[in-house]
């Protein structure tokens, strides 16, 4: 597009991000397992190619890395399902305790607001009435979720196999559908999208243990119910950027609030979860993640929402090295490096590729 004027191609590239953003929006279902298996993928590709240096076969290699990281997955999944289950027989407990703090906070009400009891069950019970009514709705979502989720556990195997398989046969089509000038820069995108990916991918999981080891030696100390089990719970639901850290925050405070009567236990769960936090904003997350990716928080944090809005949890997991891959990919398109300047966290716009400098030679040599 090089002979548009400035308007016709900001229009062009916005369409273009729109219509992007449209089709991850209605193929969801499609899109979000094949890119957890490109993750996946680029992830165990080293493991991949260490087992094939040591004597195994290509194909063995492959199978025996997806096996392994499928045994951590169920490992995990197996040590949540269990704590949960413990959580589950603790339920009475639990309620009794609930029933106790909400017995609290309606006298407490009563006493500030001169709202009587009575008002506030009925309150309550127009509540429950509205939930009974959108209770098939809610049953039909769940319903569906579950169902993603056992297919994605299917798919996710297989679609990472194939992809570690074909991964050559990728590589040369994506090179292929461009002009031969360009395949410099195509294979620079696709080389740094390969780091980019392993490297956030590593740093998320080193994150993940250090917050979770924290965590669980925070609340351990406290002593507080199900202390390693809200730890790694945290840790998990802290991969999700920004947005994580607070929703295992409110469960931690939940779940503790409804096995304590101790005010001074609740304020040092919060407490801990807080120093916790700091330490990763200001120490893990900026040297142990972000610095693999170069992109500014302002992007990060709208991305995630609109990975959210796009595709759930799993858009707003993917969503920051999705935008890395997109600046990565802009960078080196001519006309589009502004794109790729605002989402970067350079004040500058980024240096010129090695193969975009060649060409700006050879067309000044001409």
């Amino acid at each position: 597009m090089p002979n548009l004027p400035f308007y016709a191609k900001f229009s062009f590239n916005l369409i273009t991000i729109v219509l992007l953003g449209v089709i991850i929006f209605l193929g969801q279902d499609i899109f979000m397992p094949l890119c957890f298996a490109i993750v996946l993928a680029f992830l165990l590709l080293p493991v991949n190619k260490w087992l094939v240096k040591h004597g195994l076969p290509q194909v063995p290699a492959m199978i025996l890395s997806i096996m392994i990281a499928v045994m951590l997955i169920l490992g995990i999944v197996y040590f949540l399902s269990t704590q949960l289950g413990q959580f589950i027989q603790d339920l009475p407990k639990i309620r009794r305790n609930l029933d106790r703090h909400v017995d609290t906070v309606q006298v407490w009400i009563r006493q500030n607001f001169n709202i009587t009891k009575r008002e506030q069950q009925e309150a309550i019970e127009s509540a429950s009435a509205d939930m009974k009514t959108t209770g098939p709705g809610m049953l039909g979502t769940t319903f569906m979720t579950a169902a993603s989720a056992v297919i994605l556990i299917f798919l996710l195997p297989i679609y990472t196999f194939l992809i570690l398989y074909y991964r050559e046969l990728i590589r040369k089509f994506f090179i292929s559908i461009f002009a031969d000038k360009h395949r410099a820069s195509v294979e620079e995108v696709l080389s740094e999208s390969r780091i980019i990916i392993q490297s956030y991918m590593v740093g998320i999981l080193i994150e993940m243990a250090i917050v979770a080891m924290l965590n669980a030696t925070g609340f351990l100390i406290i002593g507080i119910d199900y202390a390693i089990f809200l730890a790694v719970l945290a840790a998990i639901l802290n991969m999700i950027p920004y947005v994580g850290m607070l929703i295992a925050g409110i469960v931690c405070v939940l779940v503790t609030l409804a096995n304590t009567n101790s005010i001074s236990e609740l304020i040092s769960v919060v407490v801990a979860l807080t120093v916790v936090q700091f330490i990763d904003n200001n120490i893990l997350m900026p040297y142990v993640v972000s610095s693999k990716v170069k992109i500014n928080a302002l992007v990060s944090i709208l991305g995630v929402l609109v990975g959210g809005a796009l595709a759930g949890v799993s858009g707003m997991f993917l969503s920051i090295p999705g935008i890395a891959i997109m600046k990565a990919v802009f960078d080196r398109v001519d006309g589009l490096q502004p794109w790729g300047m605002i989402l970067g966290d350079d004040k500058t716009m980024a240096k010129p590729t090695i193969a975009q400098r060649l060409r700006r030679k050879t067309k000044k040599a001409a």
